[in-house]
C-alpha cells in the first residue's frame, strides 16, 4: 500500500521540510550508538518558589543511558535528599518544594551527564534562580506643587525583582492614566511630563510593578500633584495689581527645549548581538518638543527600526555589530531644539559557525570534528571526550586535536566516544556534543516502501531517500521500472539522498526508484510522483465603496485539481472574520449586509488544498454622510461682523466638500434655522456679516458625497446693538378692490431686519399728474393700508418707509398703483362677419374708448352660437361658445364652424373687474360643405345573381343631398380586383337591388353621398353571392367558395327545469361552425359564463344552475367574425325536496317496462313474417349522400322494411352493436351510454325532446330506426336521472335492431 505525502509549494515550507530531512539523517535506534542529549532545561533558568522545580534532561543511546548530576561542580547524590527524585528510564530531576521544601536552598549551578558504554553526553550549566516579588519600601511621599508649563517627573522606583517587573501607571480606580506627546512613561518606569497643565492635577499617581512569574502586583503609595495656574495666581492678587498688570502678561512662559532623560550631550550603550536596542530621549519644553532620531554617519536600517512612546523610544530589533555606532536624538519646538547623541556599541556572547555533527565511520575510515564559532570579544575553544578535558582523557591513537578541529584516522570500534566542544567569552559560552560512532553496516533505506508524493504542477518535487549505512552508501535514483540513472541539470540530488525536481512537469509524473550501495551491500525502494493541477482564483474580489447600512458582496470564484478538495476560509485584516450573522459565507462569495464602519478593512479569500495555497484580497470602503462638526467658537465680534470656527468630524472616507452655516434669531425667531452661508471643505472658519438687533446663534452642517451630516451643537449666542432700518419692505404695490379705494400693500420687514425696537411702516399716496401733497400715515406692522373715497381706477404714486424706535430708513422709492375698477360701461360697435368658408368665418368690431372701460383692458370676448342647420330645419339645444382675444385686438377667426348652419354672435369688452355690455346679436350662415359618409352600408339577402344594399343618410349632411354614388367590382380568388362598375342612386332612396351579378362570387362595394359642393367621405363593404342550389360549384369557382357574409343564429328557445335548462337555437350560415353558450344571472354584472357546444348541433343543456334564478342566454359562434345571437331570459323551476326511491317498485317503471316489451314484440313478429315471405331482400344499392349509414330505407311500393342478407345481419355494427360474450359493452364501439347521448346526467331530457322531433321530419324508409334510438336513449335519461346508472355506465339491456 502506498502511503501518501503532500509536498508544500512555498518556499518556507521547502526550506523546513529539507531540515526535517537532515536532521532525520541519524542512527538508527536497533545500532549501537554513544548517548545523544535530546531535551534540557535553560542556562537561565528562574523558578516560581511555590512550585516544585523540575531540571530536564533526557538522552537517546543505544544501549540506554544512565543518568547522574553535578551541583556547583561537585556530584549530587540525589538518594541522600529526600526531596529529589529522577524520573524512571530519564535523567530529568523533581525537587518538591510544595512539601516542605525551600527553593532558596536549591539554588546553584546544575549539570547532567549521559553515559553508557560507548561514551559520555553532557548537558549546559543550568542556573537555577527562585523569582523574587519584593514589597515597595515604605517612604513619604510629598505632595508636588507646580506651575502651569513647568515639566514634572514622577519617580517610581520599583523595587529589584527577578526577572524585572513591568512598570505602568494608574489612578485609584484602576484605569490607566492617558499618555500622550506631552506625558509619557520612561524606560525606567518614571513617569514625565513635558510641560504640566491644569488638568494634570489630581492626588492618585500611582506606580504599579506586575511581576509575571509569580503573577502578583505590587503598588505605590499614591502621589499628589497640585498645578497652580496663572488664573488662580491672578485671583489671589487681583485686589493689589491694575488690569494691565493682570492681563498685559502672558499667562504661561513658553520655553525652550530641555532634556529629561538622558542629561548632558552625550552617552553610551552597550548592546549584546540579537537583543533588542532600545535608546530613550524625553524632552521638557512648551510647547511640547517633538523628537526626531537620526544615526550619524549612516541610515537607520530599514525593517527593523520601529518608534514607540510618541517616538521617544528608538527600538532596532535583532541588533548586529553593524548597528554600532552614535544615534542623535533631536527635541525641538518653536522656540529652539536640544540634541543627545548616544554611542551604540554592540558585543557578541559566542554564536556558531560551524557546529560539531554526530560522526559515523566503519572501522579503518577517517574523519574530522569541527567546531568553529565567534564573538566580540572572539570566544576561546575548548575540547571534552566524555565530559572530560581532551588533554587528560584516556588516549586514543586514531585521534589529533588541532585547534577547532579534531581529525581521526584509521579509527577502529575503541575510537567511539561523545566529543564535546566549548566556545566561551565574557558574554556567554556554547557548548555542543558530537559522538563518533565507529560501525560496520550495510545500507538501509528508511523511507517507507511505496511512499506516493504528490505536487503541484510547476513547483518543485523533493522524493525522500533517507538511508543508513557505514561505510556511507553512495545513492542513484531512477526513473520507471527499466529505466536509466537520472543525470542532468533537471534534478538536484542533495547529500542526505533527496531528488529534487526544481520544476515538475505533468510529464514528471510516475514511479522512482533509489539505490543505496556501499561495500557492504545494496539495497533499493520505489516511491511515486502524481503531479497535480494547481488552484487558481479565477475570478478575484474587487474593491468595494459601499455606503453605511448598505450591502457588500465579495466573490471568490475557484478552479481546481478534480481529485483535491479546496476549503475557502474568508479573513478580515488577515484575522478571522466577526461572529456576526450579518456576514454570510456562501460557497463562492462572501456577503455583508447592513455594513457598519467597522466593517471597513481588508477581506482576504485563502483557498487551501492539502498541496497548495492561493489567496486574493480587496479593500471595503464604508462611505457614510460625514460626522457633525463640533467645538464652535465666536471670535472677533463686531456690531456687523463676527467670525466662526470649527472642528470638523470625521468625513467617514467620503472627504468633505463644503460646510454650510445656519443661523438662529432667539430674539425674533426662536426654533427656526435660516441658512447663512457656506464655505468649501477645507476652510474651517468663516467671516459672517450680522445684521443689528438680533440674537444669533450658529451651526454648522458638513456635506460629502453621500449627503449632509447632522447639525453641530449650536455656537454661543450674540446679541447685536441696535440700529434703524437699513431697508424698506419689498414689493409695495397699489391696486384697489372696489371702485372707491386704493388698497396699498407690501412685504413686511423681517425680525432679523427691522435693526431695532418699535418696527412700523410710513404709508404715503398722491393721485398721479395732480399737483397734490403727499398724504401719509404711520401704521403697526401690518402688511396693506386701505385709502377710501378714490375716483374709480385713478393712478396714483405709492412709497412705503420703514422706521423704528432708532428712526428711520433710506428714502423708498416710489411705484406706480391705480384705484379700484368698474365694469366697463359701453359695448364694442360696428361689429362684422365675413365668412371664409363653410367652417370658418371672421369677425371685426371698433374698439371702446378706454375712458368707458374704467379699468385695465385685458381684451374682448366673442359669444357665438348655432342656431340651426339649414338642411335639416331642427332647432336643438343652445351651447354657447366664447373666445377671448388678448389686449386691444379688433378683429379675430371663429374655427370649427358647421357648414349649412345659421350663427348668431355678440362681442363684449373685458377689464379687471368683469365684461361690459354685449354688443347687439349678429346673424350669419355658413354655406354647405361636402357631406360626411353614409351612416351604415349593409347588404342583405344573396341569391345566386343579385344582393339587397340598404343604407343610411349621412350624420352630417352638410348641405341638401344631391345623389348617392354605388361603385362596385369583383374580387377573384387570388384577391384581384374586377372592372368597377358605377352607379348613381337618386338622394331620396336607401336600398337598392343589384341584379344580374355572378353566382358565388365576391363583390367590393364603394357608397358616398353628394352635395352641390362634391362628393364626401365614402363607406366600403364586401359580399358574396351564393351558389346553385345543387350544391355543385361552378368550374371556374371550384374549391374556393365563399361563404356567405351575414350568418346569424336566430330563435334562441329555452325550457328550464329545477337545475339545469334546454336550450336550442337556428343557424344560417357556413357549415361545421362551433357555438357555445354564454349565460349569467340576470341583472347581475358579473362576467357572462362560457360553455363550449360539442360538434355542430343546434342544443346545449346547461347544468349546475341554481332553483328558482333568472338566467340570462346567448349563443355564439367561434370564428365568424365573433356574433351572437339577442338575449333571452329563463327562470329555473323551485327547488323540490329530494328523496330516495326503489325504481323497481314505481308503477311508471314497470308501466313503461311493458310498453316497451310489448313494441319490441310487435316489430319481431313484423319482420319474422317479412323474412320468412322473401327470404333474403334486396338492399337499396344507393344511399342518399347525407343519409345515416345505420337507418335503411323502406320500400316504397308497400310500406315495408327494407331486409339486409345473412351475410349483412352478421357484420359490427359502429353503433348499437351485439355485446360481446364477456357481456361488457366496450366504448369505442358503442355509443349507448349517457355521455354519447347528452351532455351529462340531466342531458337526456333535451336529447331525447330533439330525436323525436328529428325522426318525425325524417324519411319514412329510416324514421323506425330513428324511433328505435330514440326509445333508448329516453330508457337511458331516466335511468340515469334516477341514479340507476353512472355517467358511463353501459344500459342494461341489449340494443336492438328492426
Amino acid at each position: 500500500m502506498m502511503k501518501k505525502m503532500s509536498i508544500p509549494t512555498s518556499k518556507t515550507s521547502l526550506v523546513l521540510f529539507l531540515c526535517q530531512i537532515i536532521s532525520a539523517l541519524e542512527v538508527p535506534l536497533d545500532l549501537s550508538q554513544p548517548p545523544t542529549i535530546t531535551q534540557q532545561s535553560p542556562k537561565d533558568y528562574i523558578v516560581d518558589p511555590r512550585e516544585n522545580i523540575v531540571i530536564q534532561c533526557e538522552a537517546k543511546g543505544k544501549p540506554p543511558p544512565s543518568f547522574s548530576w553535578t551541583r556547583n561542580g561537585t556530584h549530587f547524590d540525589i538518594d541522600k535528599d529526600a526531596q529529589v527524585t529522577m524520573k524512571p528510564n530519564s535523567g530529568t530531576l523533581v525537587i518538591n518544594i510544595m512539601n516542605g521544601g525551600k527553593a532558596e536552598a536549591y539554588e546553584g549551578v546544575y549539570q547532567c551527564t549521559a553515559r553508557n558504554e560507548r561514551g559520555a553526553a553532557i548537558s549546559n550549566n543550568i542556573v537555577i534562580r527562585p523569582s523574587r516579588s519584593p514589597l515597595w519600601t515604605k517612604e513619604k511621599l510629598e505632595p508636588n506643587h507646580v506651575r502651569e508649563g513647568d515639566s514634572l517627573v514622577l519617580h517610581c522606583r520599583p523595587p529589584v525583582g527577578l526577572p524585572p517587573p513591568i512598570i505602568f501607571w494608574m489612578d485609584n480606580a484602576f484605569q490607566r492614566l492617558p499618555q500622550s506627546e506631552r506625558v509619557s512613561q520612561g524606560l525606567n518606569g518614571d513617569l514625565y511630563f513635558s510641560n504640566v497643565q491644569p488638568e494634570d492635577t489630581r492626588e492618585d499617581y500611582i506606580c504599579y510593578a506586575r511581576f509575571n512569574h509569580t503573577q502578583t502586583i505590587q503598588q505605590k503609595q499614591p502621589i499628589s500633584v497640585k498645578v497652580f495656574s496663572m488664573d488662580s495666581l491672578n485671583d489671589t492678587i487681583a485686589a493689589n495689581l491694575s488690569d494691565t498688570d493682570i492681563y498685559g502678561a502672558k499667562p504661561v512662559t513658553e520655553r525652550q527645549p530641555v532634556l529629561l532623560t538622558p542629561t548632558g550631550s552625550t552617552s553610551t550603550k552597550v548592546e549584546l548581538r540579537g537583543n533588542v536596542l532600545l535608546l530613550e530621549c524625553i524632552a521638557a519644553g512648551l510647547p511640547t518638543p517633538v523628537i526626531r532620531w537620526i544615526k550619524e554617519g549612516g541610515e537607520l536600517p530599514a525593517n527593523r527600526t520601529f518608534f514607540e512612546n510618541f517616538k521617544k523610544t528608538l527600538k532596532i530589533i535583532d541588533v548586529s555589530e553593524a548597528d554600532s555606532g552614535n544615534y542623535k536624538c533631536t527635541a525641538r519646538n518653536t522656540l529652539g531644539s536640544v540634541h543627545h547623541v548616544i554611542s551604540v556599541t554592540v558585543k557578541a556572547a559566542p554564536y556558531w559557525i560551524t557546529a560539531p555533527r554526530n560522526l559515523v565511520l566503519s572501522p579503518g575510515e577517517d574523519g574530522t570534528l569541527i567546531c568553529r564559532a565567534n564573538g566580540n570579544p572572539k570566544p576561546s575553544i575548548s575540547w571534552l571526550a566524555n565530559g572530560v578535558p581532551i588533554a587528560i582523557a584516556p588516549e586514543d591513537p586514531s585521534r589529533k586535536v588541532d585547534g577547532d578541529t579534531i581529525i581521526f584516522s584509521h579509527v577502529q570500534e575503541r575510537s567511539s566516544a561523545v566529543y564535546q566542544c566549548n566556545a566561551s567569552n565574557e558574554y556567554g559560552y556554547l557548548l555542543a556534543n558530537a559522538f563518533v560512532n565507529v560501525l560496520a553496516e550495510p545500507p538501509r533505506i528508511l523511507t517507507p516502501a511505496n511512499k506516493l508524493y504528490q505536487v503541484i504542477a510547476d513547483s518543485p518535487a523533493l522524493l525522500d531517500c533517507a538511508y543508513f549505512g557505514s561505510p556511507k552508501p553512495e545513492i542513484e535514483w531512477f526513473k520507471g521500472v527499466k529505466g536509466s540513472i537520472l543525470r542532468g541539470n533537471e534534478y538536484v540530488f542533495h547529500d542526505n539522498g533527496t531528488l529534487e525536481i526544481p520544476v515538475a512537469q505533468k510529464n514528471s509524473a510516475g514511479t522512482y526508484t533509489c539505490v543505496a550501495r556501499n561495500e557492504l551491500g545494496k539495497i533499493q525502494n520505489e516511491v511515486h510522483l502524481e503531479i497535480k493541477d494547481p488552484t487558481m482564483i479565477i475570478k478575484q474580489p474587487e474593491y468595494k465603496v459601499i455606503q453605511r447600512y448598505g450591502q457588500a458582496s465579495f466573490e471568490c470564484i475557484i478552479k481546481h485539481d478534480s481529485t483535491l478538495l479546496p476549503t475557502v476560509t474568508w479573513l478580515k485584516d488577515n484575522d478571522e472574520l466577526p461572529d456576526d450573522e450579518r456576514f454570510l459565507v456562501g460557497k463562492d462569495n462572501l456577503t455583508i449586509m447592513n455594513v457598519t464602519d467597522k466593517d471597513d478593512g481588508t477581506y482576504t479569500c485563502i483557498v487551501n488544498t492539502t498541496l497548495d495555497s492561493v489567496s486574493a484580497s480587496a479593500v471595503l470602503t464604508v462611505v457614510a454622510r460625514p460626522n457633525p462638526p463640533f467645538d464652535l467658537e465666536l471670535t472677533g465680534q463686531l456690531e456687523r461682523s463676527v467670525e466662526l470656527s470649527w472642528i470638523p468630524g470625521d468625513e467617514n472616507n467620503s472627504p468633505i466638500t463644503n460646510f454650510v452655516i445656519e443661523y438662529e434669531d432667539a430674539l425674533h425667531e426662536p426654533g427656526v434655522w435660516h441658512y447663512q452661508t457656506e464655505v468649501p471643505g477645507t476652510q474651517t472658519t468663516v467671516q459672517l456679516k450680522l445684521s443689528p438687533y438680533v440674537n444669533y446663534s450658529f451651526r454648522v452642517i458638513a456635506v460629502n458625497k453621500i449627503g449632509r451630516s447632522q447639525p453641530s451643537e449650536p455656537s454661543e449666542q450674540y446679541l447685536t446693538k441696535s440700529a434703524s432700518p437699513d431697508e424698506n419692505p419689498a414689493n409695495v404695490q397699489g391696486i384697489g378692490s372696489e371702485p372707491d379705494n386704493l388698497v396699498i400693500t407690501w412685504e413686511p420687514l423681517k425680525g432679523f431686519q427691522s435693526n431695532g425696537p418699535g418696527l412700523q411702516y410710513k404709508v404715503s399716496w398722491r393721485q398721479k399728474d395732480v399737483d397734490d401733497e403727499w398724504t401719509s400715515v404711520i401704521v403697526a406692522n401690518v402688511s396693506k393700508y386701505i385709502v377710501s373715497g378714490t375716483p374709480t381706477f385713478v393712478p396714483y404714486e405709492v412709497k412705503v418707509q420703514a422706521l423704528n424706535d432708532l428712526g428711520y430708513a433710506p428714502e423708498p422709492s416710489e411705484v406706480i398703483g391705480h384705484s379700484g375698477e368698474d365694469l366697463p360701461m359701453v359695448a364694442p360697435g360696428n361689429v362684422q362677419v365675413h365668412v371664409i368658408n363653410s367652417t370658418l368665418a371672421k369677425v371685426h368690431w371698433d374698439p371702446v374708448p378706454l375712458k368707458t372701460v374704467r379699468g385695465h383692458l385685458q381684451g374682448y370676448k366673442v359669444y357665438y352660437w348655432k342656431v340651426q342647420s339649414l338642411s335639416r330645419r331642427s332647432r336643438r339645444h343652445v351651447e354657447k361658445k366664447i373666445l377671448t382675444f388678448r389686449g386691444n385686438k379688433t378683429f379675430g377667426m371663429l374655427p370649427g364652424l358647421e357648414p349649412y348652419s345659421s350663427y348668431k354672435l355678440n362681442v363684449r369688452v373685458v377689464n379687471g373687474k368683469g365684461e361690459g355690455p354685449a354688443s347687439p346679436d349678429k346673424v350669419f350662415k355658413t354655406p354647405e360643405g361636402v357631406p360626411s359618409s353614409p351612416s351604415f352600408l349593409k347588404i342583405t339577402n344573396p341569391t345566386l345573381d343579385s344582393l339587397t344594399l340598404e343604407w343610411g343618410s349621412p350624420t352630417h349632411p352638410n348641405g341638401v343631398l344631391t345623389s348617392y354614388t354605388l361603385k362596385f367590382q369583383p374580387i377573384n380568388n387570388t384577391h384581384e380586383l374586377g372592372p368597377l362598375v358605377e352607379i348613381r342612386i337618386p338622394a331620396n332612396e336607401s336600398s337598392l337591388i343589384l341584379k344580374n351579378l355572378n353566382y358565388s362570387t365576391r363583390y367590393k362595394f364603394y357608397f358616398n353621398a353628394q352635395t352641390s359642393v362634391g362628393s364626401g367621405s365614402q363607406i366600403t363593404e364586401e359580399a358574396v353571392t351564393i351558389m346553385d342550389e345543387a350544391g355543385i360549384l361552378h368550374p371556374a369557382v371550384g374549391a374556393g367558395k365563399v361563404q356567405p357574409l351575414y350568418p346569424r343564429i336566430r330563435n334562441v328557445t329555452t325550457a328550464a327545469a329545477e337545475t339545469y335548462a334546454n336550450i336550442s337555437w337556428e343557424y344560417e350560415g357556413p357549415d361545421h361552425a362551433n357555438f357555445y353558450v354564454e349565460y349569467g344571472v340576470a341583472g347581475s354584472k358579473e362576467d357572462w359564463k362560457k360553455e363550449i357546444v360539442n360538434g355542430s348541433r343546434s342544443f346545449f343543456v346547461l347544468k349546475g344552475l341554481t332553483p328558482g334564478t333568472a338566467y340570462k342566454v346567448r349563443v355564439g359562434a367561434e370564428g365568424l367574425s365573433g356574433f351572437r345571437s339577442a338575449e333571452d331570459v329563463f327562470e329555473t323551476g323551485p327547488a323540490m325536496a329530494s328523496r330516495q326511491v326503489d325504481i323497481a317498485t314505481q308503477g311508471w317503471f314497470i308501466g313503461l317496462m311493458c310498453a316497451v316489451a310489448l313494441l319490441i314484440l310487435i316489430l319481431l313478429i313484423v319482420c319474422f313474417i317479412r323474412r320468412n315471405k322473401g327470404g333474403k331482400y334486396p338492399v337499396k344499392e344507393k344511399e342518399d349522400a347525407h343519409a345515416d349509414p345505420e337507418i335503411q330505407p323502406m320500400k316504397e311500393d308497400d310500406g315495408t322494411f327494407g331486409e339486409y342478407s345473412d351475410a349483412e345481419d352478421h357484420k359490427p355494427l359502429k353503433k348499437g352493436s351485439r355485446t360481446p360474450s364477456d357481456r361488457t359493452v366496450k366504448k369505442e364501439d358503442s355509443d349507448d351510454s349517457l355521455v354519447d347521448y347528452g351532455e351529462g346526467v340531466n342531458d337526456w331530457a333535451g336529447g331525447q325532446l330533439f330525436c323525436i322531433e328529428d325522426c318525425r321530419r325524417a324519411m319514412d324508409s329510416k324514421r323506425c330506426r330513428c324511433f328505435r334510438r330514440c326509445i333508448q336513449k329516453l330508457m337511458c335519461g331516466m335511468m340515469h336521472e334516477r341514479g340507476i346508472l353512472s355517467l358511463n355506465q353501459k344500459p342494461i339491456f341489449q340494443p336492438f335492431h328492426m
